[in-house]
Formats: structure tokens, C-alpha cells, sequence
């Protein structure tokens, strides 16, 4: 089996569409109501990618997952952190493709400049609980019924994972554009 971890492209959309949409529609880890368009996907990664990482994970060049970072908060103090969020497909997980993309997506981060990944999980989730814990991510809060779906109240779990020392006088994240993709 061959892994490859590479920068998602708009061409990647209906692949992503396809391992996200049943945590929209079946589940509840995601407060989507209905599953996104491979059209609306491709328009998110084109937004995002210039300033932040979009990574998929490839298997025999199959997508199998993918992972991405996002502005953490609209207001100027906010700007050394991230929120990421990860989806691997269902027949996929618990074999550490979560773990080496999730990596990869530290890494790139961290590169950038970036001090604070943080990362919210629709509770109980314990297998994406576990990943997260796995690559460094601490438990940090919770939001008590902030989300409803599927008839039901939903707790949004916190975690916080540093990717660098915070400097008295930091330099300012550079865009994904101009660090790309660290692997090692």
C-alpha cells in the first residue's frame, strides 16, 4: 500500500464530498444540516488554500481522507491560531491514516507560524477524541447544548493543541501559499 499526503486541489472535491457527506447526513459530528455540493467543497478549498493548509491523504491514489486548517475567530488578536477539523473514510479509520495526515497538517502549522490548533468534536465521539489526544490535542472546555440535530441537544467538546511558544513579539503566520506542505 502506497500513502501519499499531498495539498488538495478543487479537482479533490467530489472525493471529499463523498467521505464527508455521511457525517453530515448520518451523523452528528458535523452541525451541517445537509452534506455540501462537490461544487460548494471546491469553492471552500479555493478560499481557504492560499492562506491555510488543505491536505489530502491518498491510499493506492484513492482519497481516504483529508484534513484543513481555518481562521479560528474573525477579530485581529486571534490571528496565531487555527481551528482544524479532520474526516477519514468510515472504512479507513483506526488504521493511523488520521494520525499521518493530521501530522503533516501540525507540522505545516507550525511552519507557518501559527501557536494554537484548536479543534471542536460533536461529544460523545471517542474514535475522533482518541486521534486528536493522539497527536498532542489536550482537552480544554466544553460547550453544553450549543448544537441541535437529529432531535437531540448536542455538547461541543474543546481541545487545544500548542504548536509553538507564543513570543513576546511574534511574526506574523505566513499563508500556506508561501510555506507549502511540511512533511517532515
Amino acid at each position: 500500500m502506497t500513502f501519499l499526503i499531498r495539498t488538495a486541489t478543487v479537482d479533490d472535491a467530489p472525493a471529499i464530498t463523498a467521505i464527508y457527506a455521511p457525517y453530515v447526513d448520518a451523523l452528528s459530528v458535523s452541525f451541517e444540516e445537509r452534506a455540501p455540493t462537490a461544487k460548494e467543497i471546491a469553492r471552500r478549498i479555493q478560499n481557504l488554500l492560499p492562506t491555510y493548509p488543505w491536505l489530502i491523504d491518498e491510499l493506492d491514489g484513492v482519497v481516504v481522507g483529508y484534513a484543513y486548517a481555518t481562521r479560528f475567530r474573525e477579530r485581529w488578536a486571534y490571528r496565531f491560531a487555527v481551528e482544524t477539523a479532520i474526516y477519514i473514510a468510515p472504512d479507513r479509520q483506526r488504521q493511523g491514516i488520521g494520525r499521518q495526515i493530521y501530522m503533516a497538517l501540525i507540522r505545516t502549522l507550525s511552519a507557518q507560524g501559527y501557536t494554537q490548533a484548536l479543534a471542536t468534536i460533536a461529544v460523545p465521539n471517542e474514535g475522533s477524541i482518541d486521534m486528536h489526544e493522539a497527536v498532542g490535542f489536550k482537552r480544554a472546555g466544553v460547550w453544553r447544548g450549543v448544537g441541535y440535530k437529529h432531535g437531540e441537544w448536542r455538547d461541543v467538546g474543546l481541545w487545544q493543541r500548542q504548536l509553538a511558544l507564543p513570543l513576546p513579539v511574534p511574526d506574523e503566520p505566513r499563508p500556506f501559499s508561501e510555506i507549502g506542505l511540511v512533511l517532515d
